[in-house]
C-alpha cells in the first residue's frame, strides 16, 4: 500500500484523473473554492466553464455520449444542483457516465440551516444510479472509485457525490487504490441461443427495432448480417437518442413514430418484432391504442433489464450484452439456415427496396422547391445535403425532427445525437461536450428557438473553447409544436404563451454577444451557401434561420 499526504481537493482531482476523466465541466461557487484553489495548483485537470448549471451538466453528458468515457461535472450547493436538475433528467434517460458533484457546506453546519443549504443526496436521488456524501476525507478514494464504478457498469448512467468543504480543505495521508471495472458484456446460455435462432428463421414477416445500444457497441455491422440473414426490414425506435442504425442499408426502413396509431399502422404487416438494444415502443403523449399489434409477437434482447417485458408481453426477453450476443447469435443462424429460408430471405430484402429509407427520402425530395420562404422540410433537406461526411448531427429541433430524419444520411454510430427524455435544453451545451469528445470534427446542431433559450448560455464556452459548431436555430417564432398540438385538439387557435411575435428573439444579436460569428439566413437561395460556408469555417458559428410560419385555416 502506498500512501501519500494530500488535501482533499487535490486528491479528488487526482482519483479523477485516473478513473479516466480527461475534462471538468463545471461552474464554481463558494462551496467549491478548496477545488478552484487544487485546479490552479495540480493535478491539472482541464476545467471546462459553463455559465449556468444546466450546460455544465449538458456539456457533460455530451461528452460521455460521444465518447462512452467517464466524465465529471461540479455545480454549486443546492440552488446549482437544482438548476441542473432538467439536464440530469436528460443524462439519466441517455444511459450518461457522469460523476456529479456539488459542494456542499462543512459537515454540521447544515444544522444551522445557512444559505444555499438542502440535503443535496436526496435531491439527486431520483435522477441517478446512486449517490452519497463523503463524511471524511479518508473515505474520498473509496466513494470516488466506486462512483465510476457504478457510473460505467452497464446500463451506464450518472451518478452523484456531495462534498462538503471541511473534507475538501482537510489533509490526510491517502492510499488512492487502483479504479475498478466491472465487465458485463455478457452473452446468453447456449441453449437461449438455439432458442433465439429457431425463433428467428421461424418468422416469415420479422422485422427489427434498432435502439440506442447498437449505436452504443458499435454494432452497425452486426445488426445490418442478422437484417440480411433473416430478410427483416428496420425501424429506429422512436426516440432520437442516438445514430441506432446505417440509414443507407437497404434494409432501412426509417423512424418509427411516438404516435401510436401511425406506430400500430406501421408493424401490422409482421409477425415478429425483434427488439434490438432499444425501448420497446417508448411514446410520448397518451393514447387509446397500443402501438403494439394485438398478438404480435417480440423477442427483446437488452441490456437493460428493467426494459424487457415492461409494457408488453415479451416471448423472448434477453438480458445481455447486444454486441457479444448479436456476435454469438449469428454463426449460430447460419449452421440452421436453409437454402429455402436463405432464398426467401434474399427475396423479403428485395421487397424493401421500394419502400426503405432511400426510397422514401428520393419521394420526399420531389415536391420540395425553393420557394419565397423557407420551411422545415425544405431547411433539413439542405442541412443534410450541405454536411461533410464526417460531421457529427445534434438534434433538439422537434417539428422540425421528422424531416431531418427523412434527409438526414447516418453512416456511423457516432454521427447523431438526439433529445433522449423529451426534456429541453440538451443540444446547445451538448455539442460543446460532443465536439470536445470528438476533436476535428465538424458539428452541426439544429435547435428550435424555444429550445435553445433552455441552454443558451453554451454559446459562450463554444466561442471560448473555439469549437468548430455551426449551431442552425430554426425560428418559426414560437413553440410550434404546442400549436400543432394545440390546434390537433379542435377546441382553440389562441396560442397562449406560444408566440413570441411582440418581441421576437434576435439570435444573432445573442450569439454575437457571446462572441460567436452569426447571421440572419431568411432566403431559401441563401441558405445552401451560408451553412457550407459556417461549416466550413471550423468556427464557432450560429445561423438564424426563419422559418415560415403554420398556415392560416
Amino acid at each position: 500500500m502506498t500512501t501519500k499526504k494530500l488535501r482533499g481537493a487535490q486528491a479528488l482531482l487526482e482519483l479523477l484523473r485516473d478513473e479516466g476523466v480527461t475534462h471538468l465541466f463545471g461552474n464554481p461557487g463558494t462551496t467549491e473554492l478548496a477545488l478552484m484553489e487544487a485546479l490552479a495548483t495540480g493535478p491539472r485537470l482541464p476545467f471546462v466553464l459553463g455559465l449556468q448549471e444546466s450546460a455544465v451538466l449538458g456539456m457533460a453528458d455530451g461528452f460521455a455520449r460521444a465518447s462512452r468515457r467517464l466524465a465529471a461535472c461540479k455545480l454549486h450547493a443546492a440552488p446549482g444542483l437544482g438548476n441542473a436538475m432538467g439536464a440530469l433528467y436528460n443524462a439519466k434517460f441517455s444511459g450518461s457516465p457522469v460523476i456529479v458533484t456539488a459542494g456542499q457546506h462543512e459537515t454540521g453546519h447544515g444544522l444551522q440551516e445557512p444559505m444555499l443549504y438542502e440535503p443535496l443526496v436526496r435531491i439527486a436521488e431520483p435522477l441517478v444510479k446512486w449517490a452519497a456524501e463523503v463524511p471524511r476525507l479518508e473515505d474520498l478514494p473509496r466513494l470516488v472509485h466506486r462512483a465510476a464504478k457504478v457510473a460505467l457498469t452497464s446500463p451506464t448512467g450518472p451518478v452523484f457525490l456531495s462534498l462538503p468543504g471541511d473534507v475538501m480543505d482537510a489533509t490526510a495521508e491517502l492510499d488512492l487504490g487502483p479504479p475498478t471495472r466491472v465487465d458485463r458484456r455478457v452473452r446468453p446460455a447456449d441453449d437461449t441461443l438455439a432458442r433465439l435462432a429457431q425463433r428467428l428463421l421461424g418468422a416469415q414477416r420479422p422485422v427489427i427495432i434498432a435502439g440506442r445500444e447498437v449505436a452504443d457497441g458499435n454494432a452497425f455491422a452486426e445488426l445490418a448480417q442478422l437484417a440480411e440473414l433473416l430478410g427483416a426490414g428496420v425501424f429506429h425506435e422512436p426516440i432520437p437518442y442516438n445514430a441506432r442504425f446505417d440509414t443507407q442499408h437497404p434494409a432501412f426502413l426509417g423512424d418509427l413514430t411516438r404516435r401510436q396509431e401511425r406506430a400500430r399502422e406501421l408493424l401490422a404487416p409482421f409477425d415478429l418484432v425483434i427488439c434490438v438494444g432499444a425501448d420497446l415502443l417508448r411514446m410520448s403523449v397518451a393514447s387509446p391504442v397500443d402501438p403494439l399489434p394485438a398478438g404480435l409477437p417480440v423477442v427483446h434482447l437488452s441490456d437493460r433489464d428493467w426494459e424487457l417485458g415492461k409494457n408488453h408481453a415479451t416471448e423472448l426477453a434477453i438480458c445481455a450484452d447486444v454486441p457479444e450476443t448479436l456476435r454469438a447469435l449469428l454463426p449460430a443462424l447460419r449452421d440452421r439456415i436453409s437454402a429455402d429460408d436463405a432464398a426467401r430471405a434474399a427475396q423479403r430484402l428485395r421487397a424493401l427496396a421500394g419502400r426503405n429509407w432511400q426510397a422514401q427520402a428520393r419521394a420526399a425530395r420531389e415536391p420540395l422547391r425553393a420557394g419565397a420562404s423557407i420551411d422545415a422540410p425544405f431547411l433539413m433537406m439542405t442541412l443534410a445535403d450541405s454536411l461533410p461526411a464526417d460531421a457529427i448531427v445534434v438534434e433538439e429541433a422537434l417539428t422540425a425532427a421528422p424531416p431531418l430524419a427523412t434527409f438526414l444520411p447516418v453512416r456511423t454510430p457516432t454521427s447523431f445525437y438526439g433529445l433522449a427524455s423529451g426534456g429541453l435544453g440538451f443540444a446547445l451545451p451538448g455539442a460543446v461536450g460532443i465536439s470536445l469528445a470528438q476533436p476535428g470534427r465538424p458539428v452541426v446542431a439544429a435547435v428550435g428557438d424555444g429550445s435553445a433559450m433552455y441552454g443558451i448560455q453554451a454559446l459562450w464556452t463554444a466561442a471560448q473553447q473555439r469549437l468548430p459548431i455551426t449551431y442552425v436555430i430554426v425560428n418559426n417564432g414560437g413553440y410550434r409544436i404546442l400549436q400543432e398540438r394545440l390546434l390537433a385538439r379542435g377546441r382553440s387557435r389562441e396560442f397562449i404563451g406560444m408566440e413570441f411575435g411582440a418581441a421576437p428573439l434576435d439570435f444573432v444579436a445573442l450569439a454575437q454577444g457571446f462572441g460567436l460569428q452569426a447571421s440572419r439566413v431568411s432566403q431559401p437561395a441563401a441558405l445552401q451557401p451560408a451553412l457550407r460556408q459556417a461549416i466550413a469555417s471550423g468556427r464557432p458559428t450560429l445561423l438564424d434561420v426563419t422559418v415560415a410560419g403554420l398556415p392560416a385555416t
